[in-house]
């Protein structure tokens, strides 16, 4: 009888050791899996939803120890930091309480519904929406095969469109009607004192330099001339990190709300060279707590694929909308995502609809056809 050490569980060999090494010697190797396409994204951005709820409930549990003064019902919520350029003061209304909200003018244009996007509804639609990061990649897609571009030095940039703001004068939230609004955007590089049109309401107004810029407004992200715009780096990394850095900071808004408004005024007000359009969306797809919004809407009511930031401090949502077949932009809106001190859940702070972009001559000049 041959001796045997250990424990024989009647297989032979010590707990069966040597009979799996056996089976697995001659048993063929076993076949990698391989995840579908996008699927690799799809848990991701499960992974990045779900650190930005735990990351949500922190927030809120340390905003409930603050002090009492700190936690008054009475407090309206922060309205995130206009990034628009502040060049547009005459077409804005400053709100109460350190709020800015658009005030566009009154003018004419049937009012938009204002439409409450309730989380059943926002759930409803989470179910058949696509990772973002490949919704964003098919309209970088699109963006580089497009352009209206190039624009020379001495042209101007044309953009008609479909607005309506809120106004907060009142303490409340009010959504005014809709508005048709005209802007013309110099080009000239170096500071200008004189950076374009706007005409609104029937009046054509000139646009001046910024506050406090004497000398004149030098381009940038807050005067992002063609020039300028084609500068920027094309890698999606490298261009969120450099708009990044370039956006100011706000104790009322996340700073990641803000980077995607700048890049959303970027592609709703400017004429982009095509590969700086593709590189912005590819860039907003790895800002956090981006989400795509299967069903959005612009001014006019136009249906579109859109894309989406929520900023829970300031109970805020903004959406970008792109037209369902070619992927071109269409419009934005930014609305209340809770029953707050100045409005309730689904008011209007603002809303757009590009009708025409162009590139023009003359500023106050309008484009043929």
């Amino acid at each position: 009888m041959t001796a045997t050490t250990g424990t024989d569980d009647g297989r032979g060999g010590r707990d069966g050791a040597d009979d799996r090494a056996e089976l697995a010697r001659l048993l063929p190797p076993a076949t990698g899996f391989a995840l579908p396409p996008g699927r690799h994204e799809h848990h991701r951005e499960r992974l990045m939803h779900q650190i930005d709820h735990d990351t949500a409930a922190a927030s809120a549990r340390d905003r409930a120890r603050k002090s009492a003064q700190d936690r008054r019902p009475d407090r309206a919520p922060a309205r995130p930091r206009l990034l628009r350029p502040s060049f547009l003061a005459p077409a804005i209304t400053f709100a109460l309480a350190g709020v800015l909200v658009a005030g566009y003018s009154a003018q004419g244009g049937p009012d938009l519904p204002v439409r409450a996007d309730s989380g059943a509804a926002a759930s409803e639609r989470a179910g058949n929406a696509q990772p973002v990061a490949l919704v964003l990649n098919r309209i970088s897609d699109a963006a580089a095969k497009s352009g209206e571009g190039p624009v020379g030095d001495d042209q101007f940039v044309y953009v008609r469109s479909q607005v309506q703001g809120g106004d907060l004068t009142s303490g409340k939230l009010v959504t005014g009607p809709l508005a048709e609004r005209e802007i013309w955007y110099a080009q000239k590089p170096g500071p200008q004192k004189r950076l374009g049109y706007i005409r609104e309401g029937g009046e054509t107004l000139p646009i001046n330099a910024e506050l406090g810029d004497t000398d004149g407004t030098r381009e940038g992200i807050s005067r992002p001339t063609y020039r300028w715009l084609a500068a920027l780096p094309t890698d999606p990394r490298r261009l969120l990190d450099h708009l990044t850095a370039l956006t100011p900071e706000s104790e009322r808004q996340e700073h990641a709300q803000a980077v995607f408004e700048q890049i959303g005024y970027l592609i709703r007000e400017t004429v982009l060279p095509p590969e700086t359009a593709a590189a912005l969306y590819r860039a907003a797809a790895l800002i956090p707590g981006v989400t795509e919004a299967p069903d959005a809407v612009d001014a006019l009511g136009r249906h579109g694929v859109g894309i989406a930031r929520e900023d829970r401090g300031s109970s805020t949502r903004s959406e970008w909308v792109f037209d369902p077949e070619g992927l071109a932009f269409l419009g934005s809106r930014t609305f209340l995502t809770a029953d707050t001190a100045i409005g309730a859940k689904g008011a209007l702070f603002d809303a757009q609809a590009v009708l025409k972009r162009s590139v023009v001559d003359e500023g106050g000049a309008r484009p043929q056809g």
